[in-house]
C-alpha cells in the first residue's frame, strides 16, 4: 500500500469512527433499559399476583427501578419488600412452608450493589477498583436467586380471590 491509499483508509476511519461508537453505546444503553423493563414488568406481576393487603409495596413503584441513580436506592425498598409480602401472604393462606422467604438475601442484594457502585465515586477507596470485580459478580448472582425464588414463590402462591385481576388474565 502507498502512503496515499493509507491516508485516505485513515481519513476514513476518522469519519467513521464516532458513528460506529456512538452506535455501539445506543446498542448498549438500549440494551440495558430492556432488561430493567424486563425485570420491572416481572416484579410488577409478582407484586400483583400477591393479595392486595399483603403487598408491602405498589405494583407500579417497582418501575423507579428504571432511572438510572434511583435504582441503587430503590433496590432497598422494592427486594426486601417483596419477600416480606410473600411472607405475609402465606402466613395468611394458614401455613408458610417456605419460612422466611429468602429475606435476608435480598438485603444481601442491596448491600452489595450499593457498594459496589458508590465505591468507585469515593476518591481514596478508588485503590479498591479491584473489590468491584468481586462485589458485581457476587451481586448478580444473588440477584439471579431472588428473581428464581421470587419467581417459584409466585407460582406457588394460592390465588384466593375469583375474578379478581391478575396479571392478564381473569
Amino acid at each position: 500500500m502507498d502512503p496515499q491509499q493509507i491516508e485516505q483508509i485513515q481519513q476514513m476511519i476518522d469519519k467513521i469512527g464516532p458513528v460506529v461508537l456512538w452506535t455501539g453505546v445506543g446498542v448498549i444503553i438500549l440494551l440495558r433499559v430492556a432488561v430493567y423493563v424486563a425485570i420491572c414488568l416481572f416484579l410488577s406481576s409478582c407484586f400483583k399476583r400477591i393479595p392486595e393487603e399483603h403487598r408491602k409495596l405498589k405494583p407500579g413503584l417497582v418501575w423507579l427501578l428504571t432511572i438510572p441513580a434511583v435504582n441503587t436506592v430503590g433496590n432497598f425498598f422494592v427486594y426486601p419488600a417483596l419477600a416480606k409480602s410473600y411472607v405475609a401472604a402465606f402466613e395468611s393462606q394458614g401455613s408458610n412452608p417456605h419460612g422466611d422467604c429468602g429475606q435476608p438475601l435480598p438485603l444481601v442484594y442491596c448491600i452489595l450493589y450499593a457498594v459496589a457502585t458508590v465505591l468507585p465515586w469515593i476518591p481514596c477507596l478508588n485503590i479498591l477498583g479491584c473489590l468491584n470485580c468481586l462485589l458485581y459478580p457476587a451481586a448478580l448472582v444473588i440477584w439471579i436467586l431472588i428473581l428464581i425464588k421470587a419467581g417459584s414463590l409466585k407460582s406457588q402462591l394460592i390465588v384466593t380471590q375469583a375474578g379478581v385481576y391478575r396479571d392478564g388474565e381473569f
